[in-house]
């Protein structure tokens, strides 16, 4: 018993790493036809962006079925997977985004972080230069300021050096560099 509440915290927690690489990579990755309704004002309930939260369920749904017919370890992953999944309903649908009938205000200092850290999220519009791909853990709010300052920054200075560019494709800056 203690074996199973084992891997199921353990798969809880490493839910966290998962989501954050999968938002990260392949939600601003290759899956951003998907994801970019989720970035974007929509009226109604669903948006392209929950077959994500569909894909996860199958997942759950499959590794619990998996467990009770004789591989039972991965009963408990899957029900680390599918807690998450909720938490992730729960927290970033209710509290974040909203969704539900009752929009709570997060009081808490740890759901205000996360509150904070997803909005800013959201601040950047479209796929590229987003911070805070996390769900359960953020950076704190002065550091996520800190990587959109110093992301804004580096597009105004690419912006800057491709203005620069001449009409054979030669950098006037490496040009003066190279003198």
């Amino acid at each position: 018993m203690i074996l199973n509440f084992a891997i199921f915290l353990c798969t809880l927690v490493a839910m966290e790493g998962v989501g954050f690489l999968a938002h990260k990579y392949v939600m601003h990755g290759w899956g951003w036809f998907l994801h970019r309704s989720h970035h974007e004002e929509h009226l109604g309930a669903l948006e392209t962006n929950d077959l994500y939260l569909l894909a996860l369920g199958m997942a759950a749904v499959g590794l619990i079925v998996l467990g009770i017919n004789g591989y039972d370890p991965l009963q408990w992953v899957g029900a680390g997977v599918a807690a998450f999944g909720l938490i992730y309903m729960l927290v970033h649908d209710g509290i974040v985004h909203r969704h539900w009938p009752m929009r709570p205000q997060p009081r808490n200092r740890y759901l205000r972080r996360l509150y904070q850290a997803h909005l800013m999220h959201h601040a950047v519009k479209g796929r590229r230069n987003s911070v805070s791909f996390g769900f359960l853990y953020s950076p704190s709010v002065p550091t996520l300021q800190k990587q959109l300052r110093d992301m804004r920054d580096a597009e105004r200075a690419r912006d800057r050096d491709a203005s620069l560019t001449d009409l054979c494709g030669t950098s006037i800056n490496s040009d003066l560099q190279n003198g």
